[in-house]
């Protein structure tokens, strides 16, 4: 089996991974990458479609191969987990900053995302996250008053889920999530660092209790080029 293409692609992912290739860096071309390996057009196009699959270049046609930012912090599509789990895991500097902390009543659009009725309250927490003093995630989060009786800045800044696990021992159960790339808002605008982007990920999350009742809704609202969602299943 003729493995040249797999070394072509590993020497070029490594050098990327590690950062001594820099974002929007262009390749060389194909005719002198097949003079610099020793190897055919054909091995080299290999090596370029499977780096182009990976999210490590950009075939732009005409013009060549430039390599894409790939300094994305795993997010994950599965499991229930909070940013201050996933920041420490980072081993990242983060920061949270509180900017709507407030009891409201549930609006039609709430009503239908969640298990809440006309004459519930609800707890609207919009936060900003930081990684690295780049705001990079808006979170807006609707808890209901019924299950969360009491929220603070403080339990907002810290970790609102160790704030319902380990002082009001509720059990979160599971979770549904729905992700879509949207048109920056002027909220998303505003609170984030979003540069020349004009589009988000967005994470719309049902987080459900034992009994199934949907207590929260969150709508993640994350900066496109620092995240990337991993999942990992297997075929039974």
């Amino acid at each position: 089996m003729n493995n040249k293409f797999y070394n072509i692609y590993n020497e070029f992912a490594k050098t990327i991974e590690e950062g001594s290739l820099k974002p929007n860096t262009k390749l060389p071309s194909e005719k002198e990458l097949t003079e610099k390996y020793n190897v055919s057009r054909e091995t080299v196009r290999k090596a370029l479609n499977l780096l182009s699959q990976n999210g490590y270049i950009q075939k732009i046609k005409g013009k060549g191969s430039f390599v894409l930012d790939v300094a994305k912090f795993d997010f994950p599509v599965t499991g229930i987990v909070s940013f201050k789990e996933i920041s420490q895991k980072l081993g990242k500097k983060s920061n949270t900053i509180v900017e709507e902390l407030e009891l409201i009543t549930p609006n039609a659009f709430l009503q239908t995302q969640m298990d809440a009725g006309e004459n519930d309250n609800v707890w609207k927490v919009v936060r900003v996250r930081e990684i690295g003093n780049e705001r990079i995630i808006l979170d807006k989060d609707f808890f209901l008053e019924s299950c969360v009786p009491n929220l603070t800045k403080d339990i907002c800044e810290n970790s609102i889920y160790e704030y319902i696990e380990n002082e009001l021992f509720i059990n979160i159960s599971f979770d549904k999530k729905v992700i879509s790339v949207e048109k920056a808002t002027n909220e998303d605008k505003k609170y984030l660092d979003l540069g020349d982007d004009t589009v988000v990920v967005v994470v719309k999350n049902y987080v459900s209790l034992n009994d199934t009742t949907v207590f929260q809704y969150t709508e993640s609202r994350h900066k496109i080029d620092k995240f990337k969602f991993i999942h990992f299943a297997r075929r039974n």
